[in-house]
């Protein structure tokens, strides 16, 4: 019995016998904190939880993007999107040779000279990363905003196209066909526990070849519990602003962070 007391103490109270400021904190955050155990594992319901998130989160990883199947038909017609491929074949290969996803295979490289003309203001690219999930979720919403905002300003938008098996470096080589002011590409995020629906910006002044990650700027945890659709546009652009003004990117430009988006 005084085991059984032990034990029963150090357990975590159910949801509904927690203080009122623990509910508060748990609701504020997709974390599992003070999800309580039985004995020395997990309670059955935390355990499916985890169960469900790590597939999701496996899912999409492994699940390859199809422009015209995976994405939503009027944003396609709307852009005019094409879809061309990194030189990684397979996903596969794609997770095993990262190098391979930061440069285009030689058709996709005559397809993106074909379809796009060269020295606009703004490059916006969509690549598939490390979540179809996150592309297929957050860039509906996003590439309008920023799009809008953008043609407000009065800046030049490329050509928007799609890259499949696309890492971050891929940039690079967009800088040097299509010679933008500054190039975007939005890119699904490595998925957690927490989410698999996360996006990220990175964003360069006139990449090119020899650049590397202090070049880039990046917004990250673009999805419903984090930096919101709204609030990725507004800070993509104002960094798009300070880098056509500066004529700098990365390390030498810090983002200037508006008082409505800090709240």
């Amino acid at each position: 019995m005084a085991s059984e007391g032990v034990k029963h103490k150090h357990q975590l109270a159910q949801p509904y016998d927690l203080p009122e400021i623990v509910k508060r904190v748990r609701a504020q955050t997709p974390a599992r904190l003070l999800a309580g155990r039985s004995g020395a594992a997990y309670r059955t319901n935390t355990h499916l939880e985890l169960r469900e998130a790590h597939a999701a989160a496996r899912d999409a990883v492994r699940a390859e993007l199809h422009l015209f199947a995976d994405a939503d038909s009027d944003l396609v017609q709307k852009w005019n999107l094409f879809e061309v491929c990194s030189q990684a074949n397979s996903k596969d290969e794609y997770l095993l040779r990262p190098d391979l996803g930061r440069r285009l295979n030689d058709s996709s490289r005559a397809e993106v000279r074909r379809h796009c003309v060269t020295r606009h203001d703004l490059q916006i690219v969509i690549g598939d990363g490390l979540s179809v999930t996150a592309v297929a979720t957050q860039v509906p919403r996003l590439l309008p905003l920023l799009c809008e905002g953008a043609t407000a300003l009065g800046w030049s938008i490329g050509q928007i196209f799609v890259i499949r098996h696309c890492r971050v470096g891929i940039l690079n080589e967009i800088g040097e066909l299509l010679e933008p002011g500054v190039a975007i590409l939005l890119i699904g995020e490595r998925p957690g526990l927490a989410t698999a629906e996360s996006l990220s910006a990175y964003m360069a002044y006139r990449p090119k070849l020899s650049d590397t990650d202090a070049n880039r700027n990046l917004i990250s945890n673009i999805h419903g519990r984090g930096v919101s659709t709204e609030q990725a546009a507004q800070r993509i652009l104002d960094l798009a602003a300070a880098m056509m003004k500066t004529h700098k990117s990365g390390f030498e430009l810090r983002e200037e962070r508006s008082p409505l988006l800090s709240e």
